[in-house]
């Protein structure tokens, strides 16, 4: 059985997506999950635009993931003998990663993830980035607890999706200058996917989930081969460790007016600490994701012929340790960003003092293995 899954934050572009699929899916099922208030779950079922089946279930626990382990994968699982093709249209702000893994782990052979979708509405996926609200305050999710911003889940989206429809509720009127802009961004931040409209002829893309895995890892760095303007993406590397204090004085104006910004420090008060960095639209936070691979690689317990991650940049001298930081933004500056990271390097004196010491504002110098985070 293929399962294409449709991830959205709006339910009425998911709709408009899973029927987009569904004309060029003939006889295939669509399914529609959604939760409601007090851990309420309406589930749908379509073939051909007629309704097969609706059904209501409680769960003690109403939260996203619940959702998806008691009733998404068991309504799957029971759906494989009815034909070769679901289209599951997934609970608004339920990550597509969260889903493909349970599927997978619930009913491993029996399927096979051909594509993962997101449905956005192109003119307001930049509203949506920077909405400094969360999914429950933004009315995207009835969970209270659930303090992810809409932008955290499009750009989580985004990196993991092989395909982006594009689809424009008819009850919003659509202006054309501000849609092409929201396209010209989809694009410029998930320039690995296929990018289309639900208007006819969808060629989705092919989901390979190693792939968007490594996507999604914590400090990884993809970027587009070119830019879509107005949007551009800016790289910067520095190979000696930041000085965290001067990092953290000019965080805010490396993160100022981008949409996205991502990577891996390497700072002087967490040496022995490869911390991912990511920041969407109004926050920005770190992340301690353990040991530099440099530093790993050493270890008694690594295997024989284990070497550096071949997407990883890699010093003979340092290692994959080292700074790497990519902007995504209108209007971004490389010249900025590059005289501000320089100024965080350290010096060669403050390399060569063995007595030096360095403040730890970010309050992220212990390695292990629950990794530990600091928001700005």
């Amino acid at each position: 059985m293929n399962v294409t899954v449709v991830s959205s934050l709006d339910a009425f572009c998911r709709q408009q997506a899973c029927a987009a699929l569904a004309a060029d899916s003939p006889g295939a099922l669509v399914v529609f999950h959604d939760l409601l208030e007090d851990g309420l779950v309406i589930r749908r079922v379509f073939r051909e635009g007629r309704r097969l089946e609706r059904e209501e279930s409680l769960l003690e626990h109403g939260c996203l993931s619940c959702t998806v382990r008691l009733d998404v994968v068991p309504t799957v699982g029971r759906l494989l003998e009815q034909g070769s093709h679901i289209i599951l249209g997934l609970p608004p702000a339920v990550a597509s990663v969260a889903a493909v893994h349970a599927l997978l782990k619930g009913l491993g052979a029996s399927i096979t993830i051909d594509s993962a979708v997101l449905a956005c509405a192109p003119g307001a996926i930049e509203d949506q980035i920077w909405d400094h609200h969360t999914l429950f305050e933004s009315g995207f999710t009835p969970v209270p607890d659930d303090d992810r911003t809409p932008g955290e889940f499009l750009i989580g989206e985004l990196a993991f999706s092989d395909t982006v429809l594009l689809a424009d509720p008819a009850l919003v009127p659509v202006d054309p200058a501000i849609r092409d802009r929201g396209v010209q961004l989809v694009k410029e931040l998930a320039p690995h996917a296929k990018v289309t409209a639900d208007d006819g002829g969808i060629r989705p893309g092919r989901h390979n989930l190693a792939e968007a895995t490594a996507r999604t890892v914590p400090g990884s760095v993809r970027i587009p081969a070119e830019s879509c303007p107005p949007f551009s993406t800016v790289v910067q590397r520095i190979r000696r460790p930041l000085h965290p204090e001067r990092f953290r004085h000019a965080l805010a104006a490396l993160a100022e007016g981008c949409c996205w910004l991502r990577g891996r420090l390497w700072v002087a008060s967490a040496p022995g600490c490869r911390i991912a960095i990511q920041g969407v639209g109004p926050r920005v936070w770190l992340e301690n994701t353990g040991p530099w691979q440099a530093d790993a690689a050493s270890r008694p317990f690594m295997s024989a012929g284990a070497g550096p991650d071949p997407v990883l940049d890699w010093h003979p001298e340092f290692g994959d340790r080292g700074t790497v930081l990519a902007v995504t933004g209108d209007d971004v500056d490389a010249a900025e960003i590059a005289a501000l990271l320089a100024a965080c390097e350290l010096s060669a004196a403050e390399m060569a003092s063995a007595a030096a010491s360095f403040p730890d504002p970010f309050a992220l110098n212990q390695p292990s293995e629950t990794p530990q985070r600091s928001t700005s």
